[in-house]
């Protein structure tokens, strides 16, 4: 999805730069007319200072679970907006960063997946669970992913679950000889299996199920490339938020 570019260049700083998200970061903002690299920064890094000294606009984070809600504060707090795919975010994490964006009125985008591709399979996942009374979901990453399940499979299923207002009914009689077989119960009731695999980028099924029918909606990041139009979206846009936002999808459809 094109952007046009701003007038005044949008600096930009890279907190993880070292790991491989935040290297390809760093590579795309250098490359794309209106965006000037500020800077970048890694885990034990002095992040605040590096904010201040490269008079960073916006700051993309990529780094751990661990630091990712201590680096969405420190950002807003130096005077920067975040764009963050770091996952691991649980509720009360996003109320403390929705309060801070209120309190000093400074916009932050948190995405648990910035390719344009599982946006819209989510979206499209909204309007299928109307339909289907059974729905699970199938989530694949690479084997170095620290979460489980993924942040995107969550939203998923928060999303089918919203639409459908039911859980799946359980299966009588039903006894996992294996705990867990089942895959995790995530909001809603629905199902989410985690699959980490050497040679895997991102990828993510949801399976519905109706009578004589099923559906599945798919879809596959083959590479990091493919987050890299979401993130630039995402850093043009954060900057004329005041609030937080949470995942791409009221970006693309405000």
């Amino acid at each position: 999805m094109a952007e046009t570019p701003s007038a005044t260049p949008i600096r930009v700083h890279v907190s993880g730069v070292r790991g491989r998200m935040g290297s390809l970061v760093a590579t795309t903002v250098q490359r794309e007319q209106g965006l000037v690299l500020a800077g970048g920064t890694d885990l034990g890094d002095d992040l605040p200072r590096a904010i201040r000294d490269g008079r960073a606009d916006v700051v993309v984070d990529f780094t751990e679970p661990g630091s990712a809600l201590r680096n969405t504060l420190a950002i807003l707090d130096a005077g920067a907006r975040p764009v963050v795919g770091t996952t691991g975010f649980q509720a009360a994490d996003l109320a403390r960063v929705r309060a801070r964006c209120a309190e000093l009125r400074r916009g932050a985008v948190i995405a648990p997946n910035f390719a344009i591709g599982a946006v819209l399979a989510t979206r499209f996942a909204r309007e299928a669970a109307r339909f289907f009374p059974t729905v699970e979901i199938v989530e694949l990453h690479h084997d170095k992913k620290a979460d489980a399940p993924s942040g995107t499979a969550l939203g998923t299923a928060a999303a089918v679950a919203e639409a459908r207002g039911a859980a799946s009914a359980a299966i009588p009689g039903e006894r996992e000889i294996v705990p867990g077989a089942r895959g995790a119960l995530a909001t809603g009731g629905v199902r989410v299996h985690s699959v980490r695999l050497r040679g895997l980028v991102a990828h993510q099924e949801t399976i519905f199920g109706g009578d004589g029918e099923t559906l599945t909606l798919r879809h596959d990041s083959l590479s990091r490339e493919s987050f890299m139009p979401g993130v630039v979206l995402a850093v043009r846009r954060v900057t004329a938020l005041d609030a937080l936002v949470v995942g791409l999808e009221p970006l693309l459809f405000p």
